[in-house]
């Protein structure tokens, strides 16, 4: 080989950047295919671990299958919705999966919703089943009657049995049904297999279509980028129904690794797993960094087998990733995603410390373009150090919003994703985001829209106007805090009332945390909110 090649340290590292992410080879097999062929190339490997369970890829596989023509014979099948409806366990995995491999989509909703909530996404999906756990099917069974296309509710648990109609049992179809491989149901890889919703500045969250390639081509993409292999083990406890769930199913599904699941992450029961199971992935958001940092027999773990800690779902601060760093010596890759790139678009790369940018998110992916540009137009592609809109393209980008024409249009621009984020690139082509643009509040990685509280709290008879917005919170990153106007003519009412009645129609995480009570909410001519003019409130 002959050649003259670079031979200072930087010229190097340029060089190793610009070979580092080269164009993939994708497979054209639908979703749910990446769990038949690793169960056919690694029968008896553990796929699945959760508490006392344990299943080997041949197991998971069948499972599948079963809980697949099970649907299939009720009547479910491609193009449908079925929601799921659980906290992480084994049973989501197999549903998960079982969903894909009929032809139907899978719609995930967060467990801690409350009815609202739950009406809203039931009702705007379609959704034609649900696959619910036992604790939570009284919920749904309040809100039954406000989703008319609801035809089936799949329990899981081991709860009193129900004879009601269209009530059937998780255990049951399973034992009843078939192991083999469903008779063959026609799917395109631009077929739409996941339908997470995602929440917007409109406060009403919107369905995100992907599609069998979307999910494929990311789980390559991700693979490629961590270098993750069948030999792997991965600590799973951020939720399944969130995008990086998803994502983590995925990976595991194409790679063959060993999945360990917990239902919520808990500090001490995180560092024994790692221990007694060899944990060499371990994915987290900077809430757990700053948990695991804290706990006070953190030295008495062994954590040599970690390879590395994904981070992201929120904003990562540089000093905790290098405390963590320093203590664990664990490395921290700093990744970039959202629910409308299924999710992955950038990373750090993990395998050479001297590439990494803990205060950046990183570069764009295999197959990913990005662009900076200017907020306002968003054509004008602007230069390095310049703050603008990060705006994506590659083969995991959504095809749009579901019912939400409008939405699309606004998201999906001459083949770039825009992502709200606000941001700038270096001279190497790393980002670092500095806002969004969007005016949502990411609390502990969630992402919530004001709107949506804003609108709840106008339905008070005493609220005349309100404004939702973010305040910053050591722990959990931001918090709602809301600004209310009180009508003259209405009792008024304490703040503890008004928040324990607003929050008492909203998920935990999207609880306000704080209400001050002002004379008015300002707006702009056009009646938007100046959300800046109320942070400003905030300053000491």
């Amino acid at each position: 080989m002959t050649g003259t090649f670079p031979s200072s340290p930087t010229s190097q590292l340029r060089l190793q950047m610009e070979l580092f992410r080269p164009s993939l080879q994708y497979p054209s097999y639908p979703y749910a295919e990446m769990l038949a062929r690793t169960a056919e190339r690694y029968p008896e490997h553990v796929a699945l671990v959760f508490n006392d369970v344990s299943l080997t890829y041949r197991e998971l596989d069948a499972l599948v299958s079963s809980f697949a023509n099970a649907l299939l014979e009720l009547g479910i099948g491609k193009g449908q919705k079925v929601c799921l409806f659980m906290t992480n366990r084994a049973e989501y995995v197999i549903s998960w999966f079982a969903i894909a491999r009929s032809g139907a989509v899978a719609c995930p909703m967060n467990p801690a919703f409350k009815e609202r909530e739950v009406a809203y996404q039931l009702a705007n999906s379609e959704a034609v089943a649900v696959v619910v756990q036992q604790e939570l099917l009284p919920l749904l069974q309040q809100v039954r009657a406000q989703a008319p296309a609801l035809q089936y509710l799949a329990v899981v648990g081991s709860g009193q049995s129900l004879s009601r109609e269209g009530v059937v049992y998780f255990s049951d179809l399973v034992r009843t049904h078939s192991s083999a491989p469903p008779a063959e149901v026609a799917l395109e890889m631009e077929d739409v297999v996941a339908l997470p919703y995602s929440s917007g500045t409109t406060g009403l969250p919107k369905g995100v279509l992907l599609s069998h390639k979307n999910l494929v081509y990311n789980a390559c993409q991700s693979i490629a980028t961590a270098r993750i292999t069948f030999e792997d083990r991965m600590l799973v406890f951020v939720p399944l129904y969130h995008i990086y769930g998803i994502m983590l199913m995925g990976l595991a599904a194409m790679s063959g690794a060993r999945v360990v699941l917990m239902e919520r992450f808990e500090p001490g029961r995180c560092l024994q797993l790692i221990q007694e199971q060899g944990i060499t992935l371990l994915y987290s958001v900077p809430q757990v960094l700053a948990a695991l940092l804290d706990w006070p027999q953190l030295d008495e773990y062994d954590l040599h087998t970690v390879r590395f800690t994904q981070c992201g779902a929120t904003p990562v601060p540089p000093p905790l990733a290098r405390r963590f760093q320093e203590r664990t010596h664990i490395p921290v890759m700093v990744s970039y995603g959202l629910t409308e790139a299924a999710p992955g678009t950038h990373s750090n790369p993990v395998y050479d410390s001297r590439l990494m940018k803990v205060e950046t998110i990183g570069l764009p992916i295999h197959d990913t373009k990005q662009k900076i540009v200017d907020i306002e137009t968003g054509q004008i592609e602007l230069g390095v150090g310049e703050v603008g809109e990060l705006i994506v393209q590659g083969p995991q980008v959504m095809q749009g919003y579901w019912k939400a024409p409008e939405a699309t249009a606004e998201a999906l621009r001459d083949g770039w994703l825009y992502t709200g984020d606000i941001g700038w690139r270096d001279e190497d082509g790393y980002v670092t985001i500095t806002d969004r643009k969007k005016e949502m509040i990411k609390y502990k990685g969630f992402s919530i829209a004001p709107a949506q509280i804003e609108a709840l709290l106008l339905e008070h008879p005493a609220v005349r106007d309100a404004a939702v917005v973010a305040k910053l919170d050591e722990e959990a990153g931001e918090i709602p805090k809301a600004f209310v106007v009180l009508r003259a003519d209405h009792e008024d009412p304490h703040a503890g009332e008004l928040l324990a009645w607003v929050n008492g129609q909203l998920a935990t995480y999207k609880h306000v945390r704080e209400i001050a009570f002002i004379d008015a909410i300002p707006r702009n001519p056009s009646g938007k909110i100046l959300r800046r003019v109320l942070k400003e409130l905030e300053q000491p």
